[in-house]
């Protein structure tokens, strides 16, 4: 059975019984935007039309079926994230054109080693500790045209088409990485930074119970993607030889590679001081682009050519249904149903994994930011109701809303590890699913042992 041709039929059936159904206590445009939000996941992850297109039904659909107006709609393409990734990817793309990308790999491996375990090391932990001081998505960005040398020089073949295992584990090993490191610091992700808002937890605080867990949950991913996918390769063709020829043969830094760096060490600076200088990360990821526009590294035919303007549309779509189902009540509506079967008098423990599990389930379709709007709040509450440190539920709820790896709808880098052709949709839920049980776990067990001293503000 080809599952793409009965995705829409499928989907439009099921949002059509949920429509029937009655949903006490929801508006009708939130009884729609739950209808719609099950049509959308049906779509998506039987692949019965492109990502893309989904999210165009997503759009004009709204006005229709009475959930919001099409301006209303069209609001999740004004999310500043969306200019995040564009200015990441023309960012990205600058570096892989000057010849930096090319001369950092070679750099990496011969220090690091030659071996496929080592290459998939050097893809989780860069942008993993990248993650801890900037945007995800930046780090990813920044670190994919060198994930996609090393996957050259291991010799994959077509990975473009899906047919190198090792390619899959290096891209998702990147992708998977940047959202583990995000965990270790306040400003490591939005949600983080939401909690921190809300619970007043000091930078250092949060970093005592941060580090370990994202160090342990990189180390995870670097095992466990090696497991899931074997790698077809041993290593670089010709090991330390090839990499040692390889720099002679670039020679002296060249004159774009020169601005390509000062460029780029400029931009970090500006994310890693945003606090100090007032210029948000969206900004930073603009001014780095059009700096290399004015540089002449790239122009903006290189932009049309290999920014993944589809991409952007698919996520813009996936923040227009977060935004419907947050506007609508029916995110607030599931998630006080969910809390509410719990009892009268549930445990600490219990409470933080129904509120843990909650998020990563609906993290996977809508923004974690506006996840994180409704839960953080929440979970302040709690804790104050039942006199609990500030922190006790806000912080694990915070990672939870982060634990985005099972679909790329969840995430950017998750949709741009996808937008490769390396990985397919199946593989990336194949991956992402026991990475979340676990990191469920691992949360759990450092909130109630070694972050415990430190949840209050």
């Amino acid at each position: 059975m080809n599952i793409k041709k009965i995705g829409l039929p499928l989907a439009i059936i099921v949002a059509i019984l949920v429509m029937i159904f009655p949903l006490p206590g929801l508006s009708f445009s939130g009884h729609a935007a739950i209808a719609l939000l099950t049509f959308a996941v049906i779509m998506w992850a039987t692949e019965a039309a492109h990502l893309a297109v989904t999210s165009l039904i997503i759009l004009f659909i709204q006005p229709i079926i009475g959930v919001a107006s099409f301006p209303d709609a069209v609001i999740g393409f004004a999310n500043p994230i969306l200019f995040l990734m564009i200015g990441g990817f023309i960012i990205a793309e600058a570096i892989r054109k000057s010849g930096l990308a090319q001369r950092l790999t070679y750099l990496m491996l011969s220090k690091l080693g030659t071996s496929s375990s080592r290459g998939l090391f050097v893809s989780v932990f860069s942008s993993g500790i990248l993650s801890a001081w900037i945007e995800n998505v930046v780090a990813f960005a920044m670190l994919l045209p060198i994930i996609k040398e090393i996957v050259i020089l291991m010799g994959c073949e077509e990975p473009q088409k899906g047919k190198s295992n090792y390619a899959k584990a290096m891209v998702l090993g990147a992708s998977f990485g940047s959202l583990a490191g995000g965990f270790g610091t306040e400003i490591g992700t939005a949600p983080n930074l939401m909690a921190a808002a809300y619970t007043g937890i000091p930078f250092v605080n949060w970093m005592v119970f941060g580090f370990p867990l994202a160090i342990t949950l990189m180390i995870i991913i670097w095992k466990l993607l090696g497991v899931i996918f074997p790698s077809e390769v041993k290593g670089i063709v010709g090991g330390d030889t090839t990499i040692t020829d390889k720099l002679d043969k670039l020679g002296v830094l060249s004159r774009d590679e020169k601005i390509s760096i000062v460029i780029l060490l400029f931009t970090i600076s500006l994310w890693i001081t945003t606090g100090l200088t007032g210029i948000d990360s969206y900004s930073v990821a603009l001014i780095g682009a059009v700096l290399f526009f004015f540089s002449g590294i790239v122009n903006w035919r290189d932009a049309q050519k290999n920014v993944d303007w589809g991409l952007i549309i698919f996520f813009g779509g996936a923040l227009s249904l977060g935004a419907a189902l947050l506007n609508t009540g029916a995110a607030e509506w599931l998630i006080k149903d969910i809390v509410s079967l719990m009892g009268s008098d549930p445990s600490v423990l219990l409470i933080t994994i129904v509120l843990m599990l909650v998020a990563v389930i609906i993290t996977q379709v809508m923004s974690n930011i506006a996840l994180s709007a409704i839960l953080i709040p929440l979970s302040v509450t709690l804790a104050n109701s039942q006199g609990l440190a500030v922190g006790t539920y806000a912080v694990p709820v915070a990672i939870a809303c982060s634990l985005s790896f099972m679909l790329p709808m969840a995430d950017p880098t998750v949709a741009m590890a996808y937008g490769t052709g390396y990985v397919k949709l199946k593989e990336i839920a194949k991956a992402g699913v026991p990475l979340v049980i676990i990191g469920i776990i691992l949360t759990v067990l450092v909130i109630f042992t070694l972050a415990q001293p430190f949840l209050a503000a």
